[in-house]
């Protein structure tokens, strides 16, 4: 199991708290495949900006948390660093679903296949 010590459950277990807090966003990210790593959470994600995975891993030295974002294909797409707990999932927000996407609320219905009321 790569060394995972009962710390790292338990801080994997306190990541998945602050994400579920807003449990709307995690779900519009296509947020699947919870996994306990070393010092965090890795998980996978479908959304607008990014799908592949996420890892959340906590830096015990800044008392802050790092983030490290992949493409399906695995590689690197972005990292980052000193992410306070309160800014986690907006962070990941911002990288995965939101961001700058044109027409966000067009591409959610078409996607969804949602019918507007609009006549």
């Amino acid at each position: 199991m790569n060394d995972i010590t009962q710390e790292d459950i338990d801080l994997a277990k306190y990541i998945y708290t602050i994400l579920i807090s807003q449990p709307t966003i995690l779900m519009s990210w296509g947020y699947t495949s919870p996994t306990v790593i070393k010092q965090g959470l890795r998980f996978s994600v479908s959304g607008f900006l990014l799908k592949g995975t996420v890892e959340v891993t906590y830096n015990a030295g800044s008392d802050l948390f790092d983030l490290t974002f992949y493409n399906e294909d695995s590689s690197v797409r972005n990292t980052l660093e000193g992410i306070y707990f309160d800014e986690l999932v907006n962070v990941i927000d911002d990288q995965v679903e939101v961001g700058r996407v044109e027409n966000y609320n067009e591409r959610v219905k078409e996607e969804y296949n949602i019918l507007s009321n609009e006549v």
